[in-house]
C-alpha cells in the first residue's frame, strides 16, 4: 500500500523512505508489464516491483556457446553457431516445418509448428550463419530442436545470456516476461542503510543488501541457488530479522505496559505442595519460579509454557493461579473443549479444597439459572478461579479483579480469542500452555513475542510406554490380545485411521470399526466417540470410559489432546502411517498414566513408504517429544506441523524455517538486543531497521512506534 495520506502530526519517521518508493510503485511501470500481465503476476502474489525482487530463480539454463552438438549429452539445452541449410515446408495442415542446419561437426533439424514460412525464411536465410539456442533431443534417430528459444545473427550474440535464470511461473507469465520485469526492477534498487549488526555481517561474510539482491537474480551455477549461497543466506536473514524485530517490538510494547505486581504469600501453594504424594521436578520448580517472577515484576506477563506429554504442566499453571489468589486477584483457565475443561476441574478441585480456594467451571452447557448465579459470584469476586471453554470470554462474563488468564492448548485458539480473554481485566497477565513440543525455529517464528518456559522432565516413576509396529495382516491377533487384556480388567483406546482429513469420512470408518469390535468383544465393552456426535453423546461416552463402564473406546483423533484415564494402558492406532509424528506422540501420551505397564500398537499397511517408515521408526525409538518435534519438522515442514489453525505463522518468500533454524536464532537474539537498547528505533541502526521493516511490509509495527 503506497502511503500518500496527509501526515499531520504523525512522526515523520513512520513514513516510508523515499528510496523505497520505486519498489512500491505500480507494477505496470515495469518493462513489458501491461494491465493483463499485471493481472497474471497477481496470481503469483506479485503486485508491486518489491514482490518481484523477492521472487528468486529456482533453476538455471546454461546457454554458453559450444562448437558442436557432438559435445552435448542429449536431451539438453544447447547453444551453437550453425549454417542454415534447406527449408522443408509441409503443405499438410498440422505437420511441422523443418529447417536443416549444420554446426562445426554435425547437422540437425530446427522444427516449427504453425509458423509462417515468410517469417521463417527471413529469420533463417539459407546459407547464412545464425546462433540458435534451445532444447535438443533425438527423435527417430534425428537430432531436433523444436521452436528454438533464441535465433540470433552473429552480431547479436551479446544479447544471449550465458547463464539464464529460471523463475517460477503462472499462466500468462513466460520466462521472458518475468526476466524483463525483474531486470527493470533491479534498475530501481538503490543502496540502503545497513540494518545488520556489523559483527554479524562480517562473521558470516555476507554482501551488502543491494549486491545480494542482484547476485541472487544472476546465479552463475547451481551452487548459487542453494540456501547456503552467501547472497541468498543474507536475504533469508533479512526476512527473519524483520520478523523477529516485529515480534520483539510487540513484546517490548507488552512489557512496557503497566501490569499488576502480583506477589503471593505462598500460604496456599505450600498447603497444596505439602498434600502432594510426590515432589515437583526440577523443571516444574524452575518454570513456577519464572512465571511468578514475571507476575511480581509489575509488567504484563506474556509467557508460553510448553511441556511434553505428562510433564506436569497443569500443576505449574495451578501454582500460578494460587499465587494470583494469594495476592487478592482472580484467575481463569480456558480449555479448547468441554471434556478438557471438566478434566481440569476434576484434577484441580481436590487441590483447590486443600488450598481453601473457590474453583468453578463455566461452559456453554450451563443452565440459565446456574450460569446467572456463577456470573454474579464471579463479578462479586466470590469465585476465585474459573475454568471453562471459550464461554469464559463472552461479553456477559465479568470478573471482579482478574489478574491472570491461562490459555490451554493455544494452537486450538486464534490469537484474537487470546486477546479477548486478556481484555477481561486491566493489564491481565497471559500464560499460554501447549502440550505439543515445538521445534525451536517454529517457537521463535510463532511465539517470538512471548517469553518461554519449558518443562523438559517427566515426574519420577512414570513407566515408559512400549511401542510396537504391527502389520494390518495381524488384526485378528490384536483383537485377541485386546480380549485377553479386557478380561484382566484393563482398558484400551482404538484410534481409527485418518481417511482424508475429513471428519465425515473419518467417523464413517470409526463406526465400522466400532461395529466389528462389538461383535468380537461384546456390545457392553465397546464405546464410540467422534467429532460428528452431539456433544452430550460424546461427553457421555467419555464419562463411561473414564468411569470404567466400557473397556474399549473407539475414537477419531478427538481424543488426541489431554484426555486422562489412568486405567487405560493400551493404545491401538490403525493405519498409523497416515498420522503425523506429533499426533502419534499425543495419542501415545493418553496411556502410561497409571501404574500398569502400557503398550502402544501402531498398525500399518505394508509396504511402507520411506517417510512413513521413518516416522514409525522414530516413534518406536524415542518418547522424547522435543526430539519427535524436530524430526516431524524435517519430515513434514512448518506449515503442516502447526496446522491451519496457526494462521500466525509467517510466510517467508526466501527464508526457510526447516533448514535455516540457526539463522532464525541469530535474528531472534539480534532483534531483542536492538530493541532492548533502542526500543523506539531512533539510533542510526534503528533508522536502518525501519527501512527494513518498510521493505518487508511491516508498516503497522512502525505505526505502533509513532503512537508509543
Amino acid at each position: 500500500m503506497h502511503l500518500s495520506a496527509p501526515w499531520g502530526d504523525i512522526d515523520p519517521m513512520s513514513r516510508r523512505p523515499e528510496t523505497l518508493f520505486p519498489l512500491f510503485a505500480d507494477l505496470k511501470g515495469l518493462g513489458g508489464v501491461g494491465p493483463r500481465v499485471a493481472e497474471n503476476f497477481a496470481k503469483m502474489d506479485v503486485e508491486k516491483p518489491r514482490d518481484l525482487l523477492f521472487t528468486l530463480p529456482h533453476n538455471i539454463i546454461d546457454r554458453k556457446l559450444i562448437d558442436t552438438i557432438n559435445q552435448a549429452q542429449l536431451p539438453n539445452v544447447v547453444t551453437v553457431q550453425v549454417t542454415v541449410g534447406l527449408h522443408q515446408p509441409n503443405a499438410i495442415k498440422g505437420r511441422p516445418y523443418r529447417v536443416m542446419v549444420e554446426d562445426a561437426g554435425a547437422s540437425f533439424q530446427l522444427v516449427f509448428f504453425h509458423a509462417r514460412e515468410d517469417w521463417l525464411r527471413k529469420q533463417l536465410p539459407a546459407g547464412q550463419k545464425r546462433i540458435v539456442s534451445g532444447k535438443l533431443e533425438v527423435f527417430d534417430g534425428l537430432a531436433q530442436m523444436v521452436h528454438p528459444d533464441y535465433i540470433l545473427r552473429i552480431d547479436e550474440a551479446d544479447e544471449l545470456p550465458q547463464i539464464e535464470p529460471i523463475y517460477p511461473l503462472t499462466a500468462g507469465i513466460t520466462q521472458k516476461i518475468i526476466h524483463k520485469a525483474t531486470l527493470s526492477t533491479l534498475e530501481r534498487v538503490r543502496g540502503l542503510p545497513e540494518w545488520i549488526e556489523s559483527s554479524v555481517l562480517k562473521e558470516n561474510k555476507w554482501p551488502a543488501w543491494h549486491d545480494a539482491i542482484r547476485t541472487a537474480h544472476a546465479p552463475q551455477s547451481v551452487n548459487d541457488l542453494s540456501s547456503t549461497a552467501k547472497a541468498r543466506e543474507r536475504l533469508a536473514y533479512d526476512e527473519f530479522l524483520a520478523h523477529q524485530t516485529t515480534l520483539s517490538l510487540a513484546r517490548s510494547k507488552t512489557r512496557r505496559a503497566k501490569g499488576f505486581t502480583t506477589i503471593g504469600t505462598g500460604m496456599m501453594r505450600n498447603k497444596v505442595l505439602a498434600a502432594l504424594p510426590y515432589k515437583l521436578t526440577g523443571a516444574q520448580s524452575r518454570c513456577i519460579g519464572e512465571i511468578t517472577d514475571d507476575m511480581a515484576s509489575g509488567k504484563r506477563m506474556n509467557r508460553l509454557l510448553q511441556g511434553d506429554v505428562g510433564s506436569g504442566k497443569t500443576l505449574v499453571a495451578f501454582m500460578a493461579l494460587l499465587a494470583t489468589v494469594e495476592a487478592g486477584g482472580q484467575g481463569v483457565m480456558m480449555a479448547p473443549t468441554e471434556i478438557l475443561a471438566r478434566q481440569h476441574l476434576a484434577g484441580l478441585q481436590p487441590l483447590a479444597e486443600q488450598a481453601g480456594v473457590v474453583l468453578e467451571i463455566l461452559t456453554g452447557r450451563d443452565k440459565a439459572s446456574e450460569r446467572k448465579a456463577k456470573l454474579q459470584a464471579l463479578s462479586k469476586g466470590d469465585i476465585e478461579i474459573l475454568v471453562g471453554t471459550h464461554a469464559v470470554f463472552q461479553k456477559d462474563v465479568v470478573f471482579n479483579r482478574l489478574r491472570l488468564a491461562i490459555v490451554d492448548e493455544q494452537h486450538r485458539f486464534g490469537v484474537r480469542q487470546r486477546m479477548d480473554l486478556g481484555a477481561k481485566g486491566k493489564a491481565v497477565d497471559i500464560l499460554v500452555m501447549t502440550a505439543t513440543p515445538i521445534p525451536r525455529s517454529l517457537e521463535l517464528a510463532h511465539y517470538g513475542d512471548m517469553d518461554v518456559s519449558i518443562l523438559d522432565e517427566k515426574p519420577p516413576g512414570r513407566i515408559p510406554v512400549e511401542t510396537v509396529l504391527v502389520s494390518n495382516a495381524r488384526m485378528d491377533q490384536v483383537v485377541a490380545r485386546l480380549k485377553a487384556a479386557i478380561a484382566e480388567g484393563r482398558q484400551a483406546y482404538w484410534v481409527c485411521p485418518l481417511v482424508e482429513e475429513s471428519e465425515v469420512v473419518d467417523f464413517a470408518a470409526a463406526e465400522d470399526r466400532y461395529r466389528s469390535l462389538r461383535l468380537a468383544l461384546g456390545d457392553e465393552n465397546v464405546g464410540l466417540v467422534h467429532g460428528q456426535m452431539p456433544r452430550a453423546d460424546k461427553d457421555a461416552a467419555m464419562v463411561a470410559f473414564s468411569g470404567g463402564k466400557i473397556a474399549v473406546l473407539v475414537a477419531t483423533t478427538v481424543i488426541e489432546v489431554g484426555v486422562d484415564v489412568p486405567n487405560a494402558s493400551i493404545m491401538v492406532v490403525e493405519q498409523a502411517e497416515h498420522f503425523g509424528l506429533a499426533q502419534l506422540h499425543q495419542l501415545r501420551g493418553r496411556v502410561g498414566r497409571g501404574t500398569e505397564a502400557s503398550t502402544c500398537l501402531l498398525m500399518y499397511a505394508p509396504p511402507l513408504g520411506k517417510t512413513a517408515e521413518r516416522r514409525l521408526t522414530v516413534m518406536r525409538e524415542t518418547e522424547d517429544g522435543f526430539i519427535i518435534a524436530e524430526e516431524d519438522l524435517k519430515l513434514r515442514g512448518a506449515g503442516d506441523l502447526l496446522g491451519t489453525a496457526q494462521s500466525g505463522l509467517p510466510r517467508f518468500r526466501i527464508a526457510d524455517l526447516e533448514s535455516q533454524t540457526a539463522l532464525m536464532k541469530i535474528a531472534h537474539d539480534d532483534a531483542r538486543m536492538l530493541i532492548n537498547v533502542d526500543p523506539s528505533l531512533k539510533s542510526p541502526r534503528g533508522e536502518a531497521m525501519r527501512t527494513l521493516l518498510f521493505l518487508m511490509e511491516q508498516d503497522k509495527v512502525i505505526r505502533l512506534l509513532s503512537v508509543g
